[in-house]
């Protein structure tokens, strides 16, 4: 049996990056008659590493060790996964089509791996800006707000000062609003302004911070949000939905 790798790792990462799946595949070896509970926890397995990858991608320093070392983790458990698939030709269609997935889910985690490792902070600090950003907008789009929320602040408290921070503030705002948490939106929306108040955010802040407000029912604080955005910004596209927006609430 081979000795796994603990080394820089805490016991939470080890836990979800290797045992869950060194547990389903020596099951699976043990007992080929009952893949069907083992392949179920072999995919839970996969599906928490692949939020552990997500999470570690905002890590500092130390936790490239601990990725270094769950990747060659990963690439032993990747051979006994073909093997063992190799030695079980006589299993039904069905129980050979989801190994057969089981190793595409793997193949991308690996992927995911190889991508944190390519843009580490050794790449140097622009790298590391846009690969964060970029992680972070990904997880808002497809509706991961919690991990989304982390890496759009960390990106805040990392580069306080660069032309994506009021970008990344604005999408602190986002993830609350997306999740209807009206009041702390209101809040992050606030901050885009006071980051930079030169910022090309600040626009879409205002008139998000407005609707935050309607939300609320504070409905004098709205009107006077959009009236400011209209007022400072009349050329921006905010503008003119805060025009509309400002329009529909006068008509009886």
């Amino acid at each position: 049996m081979m000795t796994l790798r603990t080394a820089h790792a805490s016991p939470w990462i080890r836990r979800l990056a290797v045992a869950g799946l060194w547990l389903g595949l020596l099951s699976g070896v043990a007992l080929p008659g009952c893949y069907a509970p083992q392949l179920g926890l072999l995919r839970s397995g996969l599906d928490s590493l692949r939020a552990v990858v997500d999470t570690m991608a905002v890590r500092d320093s130390v936790t490239r060790m601990v990725l270094e070392s769950t990747r060659r983790d990963l690439a032993e458990q990747r051979e006994l996964l073909l093997s063992t698939r190799a030695s079980t030709g006589s299993t039904s269609q069905e129980v050979t089509d989801q190994m057969t997935r089981l190793g595409s889910k793997l193949d991308e985690v690996m992927g995911r791996f190889a991508q944190i490792q390519r843009t580490s902070p050794s790449t140097g600090a622009a790298g590391g800006e846009n690969q964060l950003y970029d992680q972070a907008s990904s997880d808002l789009t497809q509706g991961r707000y919690a991990m989304a929320l982390k890496e759009f602040r960390e990106f805040v408290k990392r580069f306080p000062a660069t032309d994506l921070t009021d970008n990344a503030q604005y999408g602190v705002g986002e993830c609350f609003f997306a999740q209807a948490v009206f009041d702390s939106a209101e809040v992050e929306y606030a901050r885009v302004e006071k980051l930079a108040p030169n910022g090309d955010k600040v626009p879409a802040a205002l008139y998000k911070l407005a609707l935050s407000r309607e939300r609320q029912k504070k409905n004098t604080a709205a009107k006077e949000t959009l009236e400011d955005l209209v007022k400072r910004f009349p050329s921006s596209g905010e503008a003119q939905l805060a025009r509309e927006r400002l329009g529909s609430a006068q008509k009886p």
